[in-house]
């Protein structure tokens, strides 16, 4: 029921978007050419690591030029990079992770490889027991604003709690956020 509900609100999202998509992919055009796309290497269901598109919201080559975290006052985000960023339109590229099965609209955020330290060997099983997602817990209910630690406990709330209910409360939440309407 999740993989159908999925691919059914990531084609409906997809349509409905697609003006925003587009101007989106030219306005990062624009201010810095090709490509407008990124793509990184992410771990998912199992641990298995996929590549997981973005709009780049940062200079060319900013993976080379730096860590693979970013503060909000980062030199490498160009300007319509922070904007994008700020909306979260920098994310709707994974609604084709989520079309091709490598994420889930609703899950704990994918980790890039080096942050599987982070974990003992039983949090990180749990973790990869269901498929990561566009939105989770914890960018739900701080956003940006989880530290470290309170990312991973929620991380790891969801991987035990998971339910269609839970993935409905998430994007409503989530939803909620995004436009000003909604509080924890």
């Amino acid at each position: 029921m999740k993989r159908m509900l999925d691919v059914l609100l990531s084609l409906l999202a997809l349509a409905l978007l697609s003006p925003l998509i587009v101007a989106a992919a030219a306005a990062i055009a624009f201010e810095s050419g090709r490509p407008i796309l990124f793509r990184q290497t992410r771990l998912g269901l199992g641990g298995r690591e996929f590549a997981m598109y973005k709009f780049r919201s940062m200079v060319k080559d900013a993976a080379s030029i730096g860590a693979w975290h970013t503060a909000s006052d980062d030199p490498r985000i160009t300007r319509a990079g922070r904007f994008l960023r700020r909306t979260s339109i920098d994310e709707l590229p994974q609604l084709l992770n989520v079309l091709k099965g490598d994420m889930s609209l609703v899950g704990p955020r994918p980790d890039v490889p080096a942050q599987r330290a982070l974990y003992s060997d039983s949090d990180w099983a749990r973790r990869c027991s269901v498929r990561p997602g566009i939105t989770g817990l914890a960018q739900a209910r701080l956003r940006s604003e989880a530290t470290e630690a309170q990312r991973l406990e929620l991380d790891l709330r969801y991987a035990r709690e998971h339910s269609l209910w839970l993935d409905l409360r998430i994007l409503g939440w989530t939803l909620g956020r995004l436009t000003g309407k909604g509080s924890n």
